[in-house]
């Protein structure tokens, strides 16, 4: 019915030759390829063939070579008037993506933003009308490049990077794109040490007293204090939430809500928060739910902060409210368990080694005898995991901290902290 014939010097060109219903000879060009693989596309040819002649079904295994062809070999089989041509793939472009992307997540606002900002980039770098199923893995290390030349940290460049991931690897499991280019490209680090700074109890009462009143004394209280999120827990902290008799309060989370059994914590109710939380509560008017009434409309807490840190005659730091929550943890660490610790603040000891525990002056202090030494900087070691030492060798002995998940003394000095935790930036597609 068909044979193979060779073409070119060294007879590496295939083709397929029959004779179709009028008797004239065809001809169906191969191209280059092994004999065994020219033998497999007669036998699926003669079955595409056999059907069209007989007017019947395609045999599945002609069915399978057509489908296993490409776009060329396929137009010139439908070219001899034997199949159908190929639908034309329908082109996904990077901003279409992009957008079906955005119409079916499910985050948090604060999210979306840090989102938006990534599609930016990807959008300012290839251009809305980009096919997505042509950015290769290189134009992704460009991609890359470009953001570090234009003087993004680290930090931002790698939360960027797996945004990028997650967008495309939403569109691979959608079909709208085969592969997601930005898997081998790498991320690099999520934290930048130089921003991490523990803000002292003198420089917290110095900020204290210049606050406008009761209330944001007790804000930046619950802050550095009770170690709580501003604004989205301490802003969702109600009256009801207050157990005075326990001494205790429940905090929810919006941030770690969706995963299982982390919507909500207790967190005592310490020294440094009590007398803050009474006077607020004392002046609150009859009937009030919330414990900070104000705010309530989205308003920066952090702009607002750093007023009061001005007014205070104190040098603002970084990350102003994580720091403070930073802080806290440094200080609970290096007096409870770690893993109490954890469970107070809502984070992971992987987290709180990553991201908040840090060395003091204290701790220099306290580990040469010398004062002094406070104004060395410690070079040598990254902060958390002098932190996380310390940590152990203070809760030497205590066998309670281990027998709840707690990460034995050995694993702490090899630099082993564990899985990762709930935060930066945990996300629900």
């Amino acid at each position: 019915m068909a044979s193979i014939g060779c073409e070119g010097d060294r007879g590496e060109r295939k083709r397929i030759q029959f004779r179709d219903a009028s008797g004239k000879q065809q001809t169906l060009r191969l191209g280059k390829c092994s004999d065994r693989a020219a033998q497999s596309a007669l036998a699926g040819f003669e079955r595409v063939f056999e059907a069209h002649r007989l007017g019947t079904t395609i045999h599945p295994d002609g069915v399978r070579w057509l489908e296993s062809i490409d776009d060329r070999l396929h137009d010139r089989v439908a070219r001899l008037g034997l199949v159908q041509p190929r639908e034309a793939a329908e082109i996904v472009t990077l901003g279409a993506l992009l957008a079906a992307f955005f119409v079916h997540v499910d985050v948090k606002q604060s999210t979306r933003v840090r989102m938006k900002q990534a599609e930016s980039t990807l959008l300012d770098h290839f251009g809305p009308d980009r096919d997505a199923a042509t950015i290769s893995e290189r134009d992704a290390e460009e991609w890359r490049a470009a953001q570090r030349e234009a003087g993004y940290a680290t930090a931002t460049i790698s939360r960027t990077v797996r945004y990028a991931r997650q967008f495309f690897g939403w569109g691979v499991r959608r079909g709208l794109v085969d592969k997601d280019p930005f898997l081998a490209v790498k991320a690099g680090a999520q934290t930048n040490p130089a921003r991490s700074v523990f803000v002292s109890r003198e420089t917290i009462a110095k900020v204290m007293d210049a606050a406008p009143d009761a209330e944001w004394r007790l804000l930046i209280a619950l802050s550095r204090y009770g170690g709580l999120r501003v604004p989205s827990e301490a802003l969702a902290l109600t009256w009801a939430d207050v157990d005075w008799s326990l001494s205790r309060l429940r905090v929810r989370s919006s941030k770690t809500e969706h995963h299982e059994g982390k919507s909500e914590r207790f967190v005592p109710i310490f020294p440094e928060i009590r007398e803050h939380l009474q006077a607020v509560f004392d002046a609150a008017p009859e009937g009030s739910v919330h414990v900070i009434g104000r705010y309530r409309g989205g308003q920066n807490t952090g702009t607002q902060l750093r007023r009061v840190i001005a007014r205070a005659g104190v040098h603002a730091w970084p990350r102003t409210w994580h720091n403070l929550r930073a802080s806290r943890q440094t200080e609970l660490a290096a007096t409870f368990p770690l893993a109490t610790a954890c469970a107070w603040m809502g984070n992971t000891k992987a987290i709180a080694g990553g991201h908040y525990l840090q060395v003091t002056d204290a701790d220099w202090t306290r580990a040469t005898g010398v004062a002094e030494a406070a104004t060395i900087t410690a070079t040598h070691a990254r902060p958390h995991e002098i932190t996380l030492k310390h940590a152990c060798r203070e809760n030497a002995g205590n066998q309670a901290d281990f027998s709840h998940g707690g990460v034995p003394c050995d694993a702490m000095e090899s630099g082993r902290v564990g899985r990762p935790g709930l935060e930066p930036g945990t996300l629900r597609v």
